[in-house]
């Protein structure tokens, strides 16, 4: 009909060439159309074009979860999952000592995912999001009472697919010594900043460890 996909593509067209955001060359586009009507998804997909500057970025964090959650939306249907969605596993490729930070189990030290995999969210409101389960002073995780991100929300990994395959939630165990990670929830977790992630898989910070390898050039200027 000619009011909502082909509106949508029109708009992305001037905010590519024209350097317009999304609002204004929607609006220019209706001010010439006036029965123009975008639907709710085409607009999501308009504000993160225009989020990620106006470019296709399959390997933006904000690509990965809006990928991630329109997945969500049919995963109950689902029979497989699509491998484009799982980031690879860190074991089977070299890191890249510049620009990639590794994390491993912190029991058997095994590699788990890369930097690069982390999908940040903004920080919540902290203990007053959590106040429908009467947290007390005792249990908050800052003294300052100031909620803190104490897990590590990622996209999925190679390893995590033969849990994730025909559930909805359940734990994530290291792949060698099968200790608990953390969690997945394709219905969504909530953070201990109080943000609620969807979908969710969660990594606790205090089982893994940090790996950060220093240049070559680096180690050499430190050992003179």
């Amino acid at each position: 009909a000619g009011v909502s996909r082909s509106v949508a593509v029109v708009t992305a067209y001037l905010m590519k060439t024209e350097g317009l955001g999304w609002e204004e060359a929607y609006a220019a586009v209706r001010a010439a159309k006036h029965d123009a009507e975008v639907n709710p998804g085409f607009q999501g997909q308009l504000k993160l074009y225009e989020a990620m500057g106006c470019a296709v970025d399959s390997s933006s964090p904000l690509y990965k979860r809006y990928r991630l959650e329109m997945l969500t939306e049919r995963y109950p249907e689902l029979q497989d999952l699509p491998r484009e969605v799982f980031a690879v596993d860190p074991t089977s490729i070299c890191q890249n000592p510049n620009t990639e930070v590794l994390y491993r189990c912190r029991k058997c030290r095994r590699a788990l995912f890369r930097s690069s995999s982390i999908l940040s969210h903004t920080e919540g409101s902290g203990p007053t999001a959590f106040a429908h389960k009467r947290i007390t002073d005792s249990a908050q995780l800052c003294d300052d009472g100031h909620e803190k991100c104490t897990s590590y929300f990622t996209e999925p990994v190679q390893w995590m697919e033969p849990a994730l395959l025909g559930v909805m939630e359940g734990q994530l165990l290291c792949p060698k010594c099968t200790s608990k990670l953390g969690s997945f929830s394709w219905r969504g977790e909530q953070c201990s900043c109080g943000r609620w992630v969807t979908p969710a898989f969660q990594i606790h910070k205090s089982r893994v460890d940090e790996v950060r390898t220093l240049p070559v050039g680096n180690f050499q200027a430190a050992k003179t």
